[in-house]
């Protein structure tokens, strides 16, 4: 079992930046891919980014590409999104997910869930 927490939500005018952060406990962090997706409202959860075990291996959305950059701190059990020149479609419910298998850009590939974090931007 793996549990995770998300922080760094908020609300942040357009052009902005934020970091979040999501904590894991439960198992040894390295053993798991990490991934964030995020949810907007009416919409389905999306993909946005994604992180090997040992944080050598990278995938983005293209709508997140060269914006937001995802990185992982295997001593301290957590993975962040650093998120910079968001735009109000930005706006979402940030996910963190861990997956048991590989780096994926499909959530059934993610085994256990955050309970998420709400970024706002406004315009």
């Amino acid at each position: 079992q793996v549990q995770l927490v998300e922080s760094g939500g908020g609300l942040v005018q357009a052009g902005g930046s934020l970091r979040l952060s999501c904590a894991a406990s439960g198992r040894t962090f390295s053993t798991v891919a990490m991934g964030w997706f995020r949810q907007a409202p009416g919409k389905e959860r999306a993909f946005v980014a994604t992180i090997a075990r040992s944080g050598s291996g990278t995938y983005y959305a293209d709508s997140v590409k060269g914006r937001f950059t995802i990185s992982r701190d295997n001593a301290k059990n957590t993975v962040y999104l650093q998120m910079s020149s968001l735009k109000p479609e930005d706006t979402a419910v940030y996910y963190c997910a861990a997956s048991n298998r590989y780096l994926s850009d499909t959530d059934v590939a993610y085994d256990y869930w955050g309970q998420g974090t709400q970024v706002t931007v406004s315009s």
